[in-house]
């Protein structure tokens, strides 16, 4: 597993137990109304609605929050316009970065974007500088105390799956981006309790970083992910789990 993927499982740990739970929130509630208007408002048929509705209700998000946050989707209510955009750049040492955004307003975010990564030494590139080193794939995770490692893998790998793989407490199942609903449908169907299934940006290679490069990464990625209208950021960094849990601390 990449060094930005053990960085997302020691985030999306702390995000359950602290403030950031409020941040989280918002970001979801946006996901969702673009899903919705972009796709409709029905989850059973609109797959990336599906997801941010599983989203919201694993962080515990009122069912009322998320019904309003469908129907301004669908114009049912009055809301924002957001407009996603992505933006691609370089961190400390040199480590590829996918930054994706929802905004309302594309210049303040670009100028914002810019001026957090020049404060901790990275820059954005050009469109297509770095998108070729990161593939999209699909990723589900599952506490370990809730199933069987033997079970899982021969069901997950059976629906397609193409790893299963023990992280601390919790199994990550990697699916391919076309195999993913059907991996996940197959674990629901099997009555598998997932804590989250996401597509996601996998690094083809990854830029291992320590000292004072490897903190001033994380401090990038925490001032990336704290910011309200970016909702994901992909990177290639490897960095020792005991830096990251100390910086995530």
């Amino acid at each position: 597993m990449s060094g930005h993927s053990k960085w997302s499982t020691i985030k999306r740990k702390k995000e359950k137990t602290d403030a950031q739970r409020g941040r989280m929130f918002t970001k979801v509630i946006k996901e969702i109304t673009v899903a919705a208007r972009d796709a409709g408002g029905d989850p059973e048929t609109n797959p990336r609605l599906r997801a941010a509705v599983q989203a919201a209700k694993g962080a515990n998000m009122p069912a009322a929050n998320i019904e309003k946050a469908i129907k301004r989707g669908t114009g049912e209510l009055p809301g924002v316009t957001y407009e996603q955009v992505s933006y691609e750049g370089y961190g400390p040492g040199g480590v590829a970065l996918l930054i994706e955004t929802l905004t309302d307003n594309k210049n303040r975010t670009v100028a914002e974007i810019r001026h957090i990564l020049s404060r901790h030494g990275g820059s954005v590139g050009e469109v297509g500088c770095v998108g070729w080193m990161f593939d999209k794939r699909g990723m589900i995770y599952v506490d370990r105390e809730k199933a069987d490692e033997e079970q899982l893998f021969m069901i997950a790998v059976d629906a397609g799956a193409l790893d299963v793989r023990l992280e601390s407490d919790t199994y990550e199942v990697t699916t391919s981006f076309e195999g993913f609903e059907k991996v996940k449908k197959v674990l629901e169907d099997e009555n598998f309790a997932f804590d989250q299934a996401e597509l996601t940006m996998i690094p083809q290679t990854t830029i291992k970083l320590d000292g004072k490069e490897a903190e001033q990464m994380l401090k990038l990625m925490e001032d990336l992910e704290d910011h309200d209208d970016v909702q994901k950021v992909y990177a290639n960094f490897d960095i020792a789990v005991e830096i990251m849990e100390r910086m995530s601390a």
